[in-house]
């Protein structure tokens, strides 16, 4: 029987979430392959597949690429119409793949579509990483519905609604296997974090709609493999949004929206001495020099026809640390 989903699960020394996660995958999705593309793992990951999970299909990359090269290199030969790139560190629920299902078959335009995200530790409450789908502000600062910065909003059925959103979090990412495909896929250049932000704009670029789902739920453990706290979590952060605003911006805005976000990191950086956490003020230092030599390389990616209209409000900063609105439901 021919399958519409292939769930991808990208691994690095992962073995002990693979034993706690893939049983749930293993039981609820009927609808689905399930690969596991694993990164050049030194631990015993390949084992515990073949040994205690045979029914799931390994794919060995030769390296460790990272998160978005490590995705392009597994997914190249799947042919599955719609893939879910899925953390190694989720739990799906019963059903988890039916709305999309539905979304998918009868939206063409719908490309990329996320699902409720929430906190495996606390399943009250929204996950970090993509919550109730995704928005920028319009100097990049990204930001969710149920969570804004580090307030987390409570699930209390609020956003059980299928609504268009801007980005869809990478920690349960579905796409069209053909839209992948055309638009390359993941920037490798970018290694882990925002990647999906990137990939989303482009995709809008392209006139390609992005959906959220809330009659879908899977867990989020979130930080398994890089913790939030991370300064090189930080670091590709600031880097990364700057790439993604430097290759997605309309041509008359790009100057001045980077220049107002450079000088909203350095404030962010001074924060971070305020706050004695220097280490990840020095990692905002080096994200803008890292940027600084990466410009001449982006030019050839950027946008031929951005859209103009990007942001879901003008500066989430200022609603946020000024204005003292900690949550979507309150600003939206």
């Amino acid at each position: 029987m021919n399958k519409k989903f292939a769930v991808a699960i990208l691994n690095w020394n992962g073995e002990q979430l693979l034993r706690q996660f893939l049983p749930s995958v293993l039981q609820y999705s009927d609808k689905a392959n399930i690969y596991v593309i694993d990164n050049a793992s030194t631990d015993q990951s390949i084992k515990v597949l073949e040994q205690e999970f045979p029914s799931v299909s390994i794919i060995k990359n030769t390296q460790n690429y990272g998160f978005a090269q490590g995705y392009n290199e597994g997914l190249k030969d799947i042919k599955e119409p719609y893939l879910v790139l899925l953390n190694s560190d989720i739990e799906v629920t019963e059903n988890w793949l039916d709305s999309i299902e539905t979304i998918f078959d009868t939206q063409p335009r719908v490309a990329i579509v996320q699902p409720k995200i929430l906190d495996y530790k606390r399943k009250t409450h929204f996950e970090y990483a993509g919550a109730a789908g995704g928005f920028i502000d319009s100097y990049g600062f990204p930001f969710c519905r149920g969570r804004i910065f580090d307030t987390i909003e409570e699930d209390k059925g609020q956003y059980d609604d299928i609504s268009d959103i801007f980005w869809a979090s990478g920690a349960c990412f579905f796409i069209r296997n053909e839209v992948y495909k055309e638009l390359g896929g993941l920037d490798e250049d970018y290694f882990a974090h925002q990647e999906e932000i990137d990939l989303c704009w482009r995709a809008r670029n392209h006139s390609y709609k992005i959906k959220y789902t809330g009659f879908s739920t899977v867990y989020h453990v979130g930080g398994a493999t890089l913790k939030y706290q991370s300064p090189k979590k930080t670091y590709l952060n600031f880097r990364n949004s700057l790439l993604t605003l430097y290759k997605n911006l309309p041509q008359n805005k790009k100057f001045s929206t980077i220049f107002l976000r450079l000088c909203l990191d350095g404030i962010a950086g001074v924060r971070y001495m305020l706050m004695l956490q220097p280490k990840h003020c020095f990692a905002i230092i080096r994200s803008h020099f890292a940027f600084y030599k990466r410009i001449s390389a982006f030019r050839k990616k950027v946008e031929k026809t951005p859209i103009d209209k990007y942001y879901k409000t003008k500066s989430i900063v200022k609603l946020y640390y000024i204005q003292k609105q900690k949550t979507y439901i309150r600003v939206f």
